[in-house]
């Protein structure tokens, strides 16, 4: 019963809210406007991260037992949040944000939200901390540049979460579970707002919320007694976006575009994972459905893995290297193609 709650009340919750939400932010002026960096044609309302926040709250306050374990991740999503709409409503210096977020997974390590796979000590702690600053801050904005086509980032975020739940229902974890159960529902009752011809957009704020959710969720789920499992889980199911951060970064690097961090934290443009697959040849809709598919194997891989050993980890994680491999070749030779331009300059 408690689940079926955790499906249907986000879902309602932020799919009545969301026309709510397009008034507000077009009265307000709250909208992305068209540049030369984006794909749209015409203002769209950016309050869509509110709208799915809101039905995620619905879904935890009828699940009241699970909200004192997950305190810490929830007050963290909403520093997140509110930091992210000031910065759609009034704009905030990357270096503002990036601070920020390091201040808020601080804050998660404080209170024990950590991955844990060091000898313990004091090299062993710090080297843990050190990979929680680096996993949670890399994942949130590397799902915020995911968020580049209609309906990509969130229905990216709902096969994550699917994946996600499945294993901790199985692994008996249910307050994390209601989380990623409510979380989901709540993006499933946004989408139809935000897929094709979008009518409103997650924001950054929206996009960074989810972001940095489902970075907490993988530190913070008990995948596997095995060490290698129980990291190779989180890095497949969001391996996607931590491809296209990887990729992009090695991209902007060799072409020169950043030479430092906060260069790369300030600099946008169209030259993800998502455009160079709509530079392929696929429409924007194709391209979305093909980065569905590809993070949907990568999510059943992950589920598969759960009850594997390190071995079969490591051949996932291989395998997974291996796509992305080769969809890095084809992308350089389509943009080599395309500009002339070579992977030996």
């Amino acid at each position: 019963m408690k689940y079926i709650v955790c499906v249907a009340l986000p879902f309602l919750v932020t799919f009545m809210l969301t026309p709510f939400f397009i008034r507000l932010a077009k009265r307000f002026d709250i909208v992305d406007h068209p540049g030369k960096r984006k794909i749209h044609k015409k203002a769209i309302p950016l309050l869509g991260g509110a709208a799915i926040y809101c039905g995620l709250l619905a879904g935890l306050l009828v699940n009241q037992g699970a909200i004192a374990s997950l305190l810490p991740i929830i007050v963290g999503a909403t520093i997140i949040l509110s930091v992210g709409l000031v910065d759609d409503i009034r704009g905030l210096s990357a270096q503002l944000r990036f601070f920020v977020e390091l201040f808020v997974v601080l804050v998660l390590v404080k209170f024990g939200v950590c991955v844990s796979f060091l000898p313990s000590g004091f090299w062993g702690d710090l080297g843990e901390i050190a990979v929680t600053l680096v996993w949670v801050v890399g994942v949130t904005n590397a799902c915020n540049y995911l968020d580049g086509l209609d309906g990509l980032a969130t229905g990216s975020a709902i096969i994550n979460l699917f994946s996600f739940s499945v294993i901790l229902h199985a692994t008996n974890q249910p307050d994390l579970a209601v989380l990623a159960i409510a979380l989901t529902s709540a993006c499933l009752g946004f989408l139809p707002y935000n897929f094709r011809k979008a009518k409103i957009f997650l924001g950054d704020a929206g996009s960074t919320f989810l972001g940095f959710s489902l970075a907490c969720i993988a530190i913070s789920g008990n995948w596997a007694q095995d060490n290698v499992v129980k990291l190779s889980i989180p890095m497949l199911v969001l391996g996607v976006p931590i491809f296209d951060m990887i990729f992009t970064t090695i991209l902007r690097i060799r072409e020169e575009k950043v030479k430092t961090l906060m260069e790369w934290l300030q600099y946008g443009g169209k030259d993800h994972f998502h455009h160079y697959v709509v530079d392929l040849g696929l429409h924007t809709q194709g391209a979305v459905v093909f980065i569905y598919i590809l993070t949907l194997s990568l999510g059943i891989s992950a589920i598969m893995l759960s009850n594997d050993t390190a071995l079969e980890a490591v051949l996932s994680i291989s395998q997974a290297v291996i796509i992305f491999i080769v969809v890095a070749v084809l992308i350089v030779v389509g943009k080599r193609r395309r500009s002339g331009w070579s992977i030996t300059k």
